[in-house]
């Protein structure tokens, strides 16, 4: 009996050691896990010498955390955060990007999203604010398309077949008037260094056969002059998702009434005029917003906001897709709190 019961015991300690190697080793594959919804206010600090007092109220930001699942999580997924998502290595980093590649696009992402936000928070109050386009920003590519093996995220188009490119819309058009499989002349500018010729092909959209895509996503780049500095820092949160939350938090601070005395969680990036982008991870925002016991949540419209609404478990949710569409909606839709 004695000896039965030594080796249960060498048994038990071995399980709980390997349970311990399990949970600290990492695997190759991420899992998108929630962060509890945050305050802009000490984060946001708008430098107008004529401002009056910032508006009642709250605007909050949500992020997520991305890190490399453990052995133990990957084998047993029960042991896996509330409200995480498992990502494979493939889907995150299609073209084998490192995390310090993708922690430095994210710091970028993130400091574009300050400026656009500024520049559409500012407009729509009113201030004048100098933005000049210089060309198209390539904010995603999809791995699977031909423009996958010569663009990537940060890139930006300046001509297209050597004729001058400087919105989103010019891009657009002359991708229009080619056919799917046709090959178009790119010039890029890459990190700041000379434009360079790349030979990208086109393919067929999902939507209409017909019409010819590249298969990325963009965003306009300009240089941008504030009639007063806007100073936003989240420390090592990165990504362009916070650009709605930051311009609300702008147009709070400058007086304008945004959140009718409410908690008002955001997500979404921003175009220049004031489009709101789908932004991923909503499952994890929505989560931890829900976490931060905030009144409303406004999300992109269409999938995004399905999304949210299938984790909401009660908080209310509100689509929208412009910033001057959530500031009339904030209006007219939210409640007094």
């Amino acid at each position: 009996m004695k000896r039965f019961a030594g080796a249960a015991v060498v048994l038990g300690m071995l399980g709980l050691v390997t349970a311990f190697v399990l949970w600290w080793l990492p695997a190759d594959d991420y899992l998108f896990v929630p962060d509890r919804a945050k305050p802009l206010a000490d984060k946001v600090e708008v430098e107008s010498e004529g401002r009056g007092s910032p508006a009642k109220g709250d605007v909050y930001y949500v992020d997520l955390f991305v890190r490399r699942i453990r052995l133990l999580e990957q084998l047993l997924p029960f042991t896996r955060p509330e409200g995480s998502t498992f990502v494979s290595e493939e889907v995150l980093s299609p073209s084998g990007e490192t995390d310090a590649e993708r922690d430095r696009q994210n710091a970028a992402d993130m400091q574009r999203s300050e400026e656009t936000a500024a520049v559409v928070a500012l407009r729509e109050l009113g201030y004048e604010v100098v933005a000049t386009p210089r060309g198209i920003l390539v904010t995603s590519v999809a791995p699977d398309v031909p423009a996958a093996e010569v663009l990537e995220a940060g890139d930006v188009v300046v001509r297209v077949d050597g004729a001058t490119v400087k919105t989103p819309a010019e891009l657009r058009a002359r991708i229009g008037t080619r056919k799917p499989g046709d090959t178009l002349t790119l010039a890029v500018r890459r990190q700041g260094n000379e434009p360079v010729d790349v030979r990208v092909r086109t393919i067929a959209s999902p939507e209409d056969p017909s019409r010819a895509i590249v298969g990325i996503l963009i965003e306009q780049e300009a240089d941008v002059k504030l009639p007063f500095e806007v100073d936003i820092d989240l420390g090592r949160v990165g990504g362009p998702s916070a650009g709605l939350p930051f311009a609300l938090e702008i147009a709070r601070q400058l007086g304008r009434d945004v959140t009718n005395g409410c908690r008002i969680a955001a997500t979404g990036a921003l175009a220049l005029d004031g489009t709101v982008i789908p932004i991923g991870g909503v499952k994890q925002k929505t989560v931890g917003a829900r976490r931060a016991d905030v009144d409303y949540f406004l999300v992109p419209a269409g999938e995004n906001a399905g999304d949210a609404q299938e984790n909401a478990e009660g908080l209310e949710i509100v689509p929208v897709e412009s910033f001057q569409q959530a500031l009339q909606k904030l209006a007219t839709v939210i409640k007094k709190c």
